[in-house]
């Protein structure tokens, strides 16, 4: 992401527009750069973006988890001086959105998630043993998509040097074990926050019955499907992406 970012105290985040604050939580292996097409979008329709860096790699390894995650957030909220916020999760983002949700319920107008784990977790954290075949994680990283061609060099190439930290790799296996104890399945008829649920049809990370689990088990959800799509809709069909949420929030008076 080309922004800058801003350092305020313990927070670092971008933020554009004004509005209602959208907050944007990136999945594990994911950057700011993934909800570029939301960032460009959603100002102009009177909403203010804004994508906090999570403490993924910074937490120290005992407080790795999920739900410390979800606290860091609430903290942000709190910070910022917000009362309600709409949050926006991929993958592991969409995650930390959801036990967010559960834990502060009060302060979140609306939760969109997308490739989100919390239901199923298998495919975190199995790739790590080749850690140091670059052509392994290129081609685990074209997995992610239907069009292997969204994965860029530049995409491997951090995948890549994350796997081989060290430190970061200890980080994504303890936060993998987490999202694993923090199944939400128990946890989902009980919450009534308005959720949109965005799938890609060809996820092969968290497959379309994990959408259609967390359809069913929300208290009060909406499920939309884009086809010739994977595990991050957002970034391999942004404009249709956007104009599903658009559509969603209109029709949910969440502005």
């Amino acid at each position: 992401m080309t922004h800058d970012l801003i350092k305020d105290g313990k927070f670092e985040y971008y933020i554009t527009g004004e509005g209602t604050p959208i907050i944007i939580l990136h999945g594990l292996m994911g950057g700011l750069s993934n909800f570029q097409g939301v960032i460009d979008y959603f100002p102009s329709k009177g909403y203010q973006v804004v994508v906090p860096t999570l403490p993924l790699y910074t937490t120290p390894l005992i407080k790795t988890s999920v739900g410390t995650f979800a606290k860091h957030i609430n903290a942000f909220i709190d910070h910022m001086g917000w009362k309600e916020v709409i949050l926006l999760g991929n993958s592991l983002g969409g995650h930390i959105g959801l036990v967010t949700t559960k834990l502060f319920p009060e302060k979140i107008k609306a939760l969109i998630i997308t490739g989100s784990s919390g239901l199923y977790e298998s495919a975190m954290g199995e790739s790590y043993p080749k850690k140091g075949n670059y052509d392994y994680i290129k081609e685990k990283s074209q997995d992610v998509f239907y069009d292997p061609a969204v994965a860029t060099k530049e995409i491997v190439d951090e995948v890549f040097a994350t796997v081989n930290d060290r430190n970061k790799l200890l980080k994504t296996l303890a936060i993998a074990k987490s999202a694993i104890r923090h199944n939400m399945s128990k946890d989902l008829p009980n919450m009534t926050t308005p959720v949109c649920i965005i799938w890609g049809k060809q996820d092969s990370v968290t497959p379309p019955a994990v959408a259609d689990e967390f359809h069913e088990k929300l208290a009060d959800s909406d499920l939309y499907w884009i086809d010739k799509c994977g595990h991050a809709a957002m970034m391999e069909h942004p404009d249709e992406f956007n104009e599903i949420l658009n559509s969603w929030l209109v029709k949910r008076n969440l502005l």
